[in-house]
């Protein structure tokens, strides 16, 4: 009977580390499956693109998979049960149960819109292409009107950062602002800080800095100092969540459900679920937990690909490396942000600025996309067969792993 490997998400974590376990294991062994709830693969990163308008390109999933093996469900996943070792799906005939010897968890996350209220109901979240695409909807209407309009963005993390710059360089006609709780571009360096202003500033974005938002509505949001802003338009980029079916299914999670791993991304509750990406708490080689991003999405992919490889075929399972170098922002389409970190994520004095920042982070996002839809891309002449007790056969190397976040 063939290992049964399900891998739950087809984004930038899940749709890499299927396709390098197709290309790694024989088929002859393994069979693994995809869910994912679309049929495309979606650049979620570009997110503040596509809200703009800018075309960007989305990948069938059943061409990316094309002659690897993998088998896709397209489902949206509904619970975890990994006592049963099932997972359940929903569809349009109604879904059903998919059993699994290996699980990989990536289901990402998505725009934590729950903490303000209002903020769900009129806030417009861009990590999503839905939500992306009815802000596109929204900045469409207001060009219309021919009167212009205000955006406000709250959050000044990078996601709000790229959002306000992006909108405010393709819809000159609109109002935008930017909301900070602290100061602007907190984490990055005095130079890049002060390089981040004068964007803003050559844009005509409206930063407000030290303010906090208590409350959304549809044409305003209501501010902690008791200030009330007008916006046709409010995009909430204010922080990130994950979805609940983890800590549901019994994982052991943290306190905002993510999943706890070891060093090799292997839960600490069931040894047979791997968590990667955005779902995962995993502490990175300078013992601070890895930040959701699409940089740990590759990190954690390719150790959960180890670990997973060395355990059914009984090799050693290397250690491959968890880090954060660097923060890389856009800022539209011809200017960006290069931030280095040091070992403990703070940010360098060094920093880049300009056009070749803006050239180096596309080139990023083309060469990933590029990976993730060649999977097939250097398959060995001989993949690999499984052990006849994979478990049995890494307990060693698998024992050496240390916990990395109980």
């Amino acid at each position: 009977m063939k290992h049964r490997i399900v891998v739950l998400g087809a984004g930038y974590a899940g749709a890499y580390t299927a396709g390098n376990l197709a290309r790694r294991l024989s088929p002859a062994d393994t069979e693994i499956t995809v869910v994912n709830a679309v049929p495309d693969f979606i650049q979620r990163q570009k997110g503040h693109q596509i809200a703009v308008g800018q075309q960007i390109e989305a990948p069938k999933l059943a061409d990316v998979f094309a002659g690897t093996g993998i088998r896709l469900r397209l489902a949206r996943v509904t619970t975890v049960d990994p006592e049963r070792q099932i997972v359940a799906v929903a569809d349009a005939d109604g879904g059903g149960e998919l059993g699994y010897d290996t699980l990989v968890y990536a289901l990402g996350s998505h725009g934590d819109v729950e903490g303000v209220p209002g903020a769900a109901e009129h806030a417009f979240d861009i990590a999503g292409q839905p939500s992306a695409l009815r802000l596109r909807e929204r900045l469409d209407s207001l060009g219309r009107r021919g009167e212009g309009g205000s955006v406000l963005v709250v959050g000044d993390g990078l996601t709000g950062i790229e959002t306000a710059t992006e909108i405010a360089e393709s819809r000159p006609g609109l109002s935008v602002a930017l909301i900070a709780r602290g100061e602007l571009g907190a984490r990055l360096s005095a130079g890049a800080r002060s390089y981040l202003r004068q964007a803003c500033d050559r844009l005509g974005i409206t930063v407000l800095e030290h303010t906090s938002v208590e409350a959304v509505e549809a044409r305003r949001v209501l501010c902690a100092d008791g200030t009330a802003l007008a916006s046709d338009a409010t995009v909430w980029t204010a922080g990130f969540a994950v979805s609940p079916i983890a800590a549901a299914g019994g994982l052991e999670v943290t306190e905002n459900g993510r999943i706890v791993v070891d060093r090799i991304m292997r839960s600490v509750s069931h040894p047979n679920v791997y968590a990667i990406g955005d779902s995962v708490y995993a502490l990175g080689d300078n013992g601070r937990p890895l930040p959701m991003s699409c940089g740990s999405a590759g990190y954690t992919g390719d150790q959960a690909i180890e670990a997973i490889v060395g355990r059914l075929t009984g090799r050693e399972i290397a250690n491959t490396k968890l880090v954060y170098t660097y923060y890389h922002i856009s800022l539209g389409r011809r200017d960006g942000i290069l931030q280095l970190v040091d070992d403990e994520g703070q940010a360098k004095p060094k920093y880049m600025g300009g056009r070749k920042a803006a050239r180096i982070k596309s080139g990023l996002h083309k060469m990933s996309l590029w990976a993730i839809s060649h999977p097939t891309l250097g398959v060995p002449k001989r993949k690999h067969r499984l052990a006849s007790a994979p478990d049995a056969t890494a307990k060693n190397a698998v024992a050496s792993a240390g916990r990395a976040g109980a």
